[in-house]
């Protein structure tokens, strides 16, 4: 059986077969990427190519590009906290600034502040949930597990 290599980039991808597999697929193999650029753009926090999310939020199996296994990457409520802490006293702030200044009714702020709260919430959702699972990846994070 022929083996030939294809180059792609700084690695090498091997054919077997009719199969691309990736050969050294260490992160040894891979530039550093910042995993606050990687993970705040949604991209793979190995190689910075493929997307890390399949849909809004959700989580891709692997990446397109270099095949990395996202199965480490668990989030949880982290990212939803941190929205919910920094989207929240940016919201909040507005609101108390807005109600000192020019004490509008009470619908202005519903009207106003209401769809604020949600646009920024979930905008920050995303990049938020990215940078922890870069930062997951980077740090080597894993679930604690008991000895015994």
């Amino acid at each position: 059986m022929a083996r030939r290599l294809y180059p792609t980039g700084s690695r090498f991808r091997e054919a077997v077969g009719g199969l691309c597999v990736q050969t050294g697929s260490d992160d040894q193999d891979y530039p550093p990427i910042s995993p606050i650029s990687a993970g705040l753009a949604g991209r793979c926090p190995r190689c910075g190519d493929g997307r890390m999310f399949s849909g809004f939020i959700n989580v891709a199996p692997r990446c397109e590009n270099c095949g990395l296994d996202y199965s480490f990457a668990e989030s949880g409520d982290g990212p939803a906290v941190f929205v919910a802490l920094f989207g929240g006293f940016v919201v909040l702030g507005a609101a108390l600034w807005t109600e000192v200044v020019y004490q509008p009714p009470m619908w202005v702020h519903m009207v106003v502040f209401l769809p604020l709260t949600l646009i920024v919430c979930l905008g920050l959702l995303r990049p938020f949930k990215g940078l922890l699972i870069a930062l997951q990846y980077r740090n080597k994070a894993e679930l604690g597990r008991l000895k015994g």
